[in-house]
């Protein structure tokens, strides 16, 4: 699994904020507040992500309303997984995760082991 480029990366992050499923036109709104950007540019990334099953979509007049097929979580669960398929030492690398993380999310994270641990999930 390959990381999300720039634009790919603000397009997902527009989808999963948004509450429900979003038109081409919505996130090129959002996107424009911090750069200009051709309408055609986010609906052809948009399209690309859906090819890749990123993203789902369903017709809408004329147009489609799109959806995200996976959470922030499965995506940063997946980049974790191509880091460990890459050969790291999975202890090394988790250790220097715990030593990055303050107090706080390292009792998130106690809690979170011990949840699956009781088979409770995270």
């Amino acid at each position: 699994m390959r990381g999300f480029g720039d634009l790919e990366a603000a397009i997902m992050d527009a989808v999963w904020d948004a509450p429900g499923p979003v038109l081409v036109r919505e996130v090129r709104e959002g996107l424009n507040a911090a750069r200009p950007i051709a309408y055609t540019t986010v609906q052809t990334v948009m399209e690309i992500l859906h090819r890749k099953g990123w993203l789902t979509r369903e017709k809408d007049g004329r147009a489609y309303r799109y959806r995200a097929a996976s959470t922030r979580e499965d995506y940063a669960a997946g980049l974790i997984d191509q880091v460990f398929a890459a050969g790291a030492n999975r202890t090394a690398t988790l250790v220097k995760l715990a030593e990055a993380m303050d107090p706080a999310e390292v009792a998130e994270l106690r809690a979170a082991l011990a949840a699956v641990k009781q088979g409770g999930g995270a």
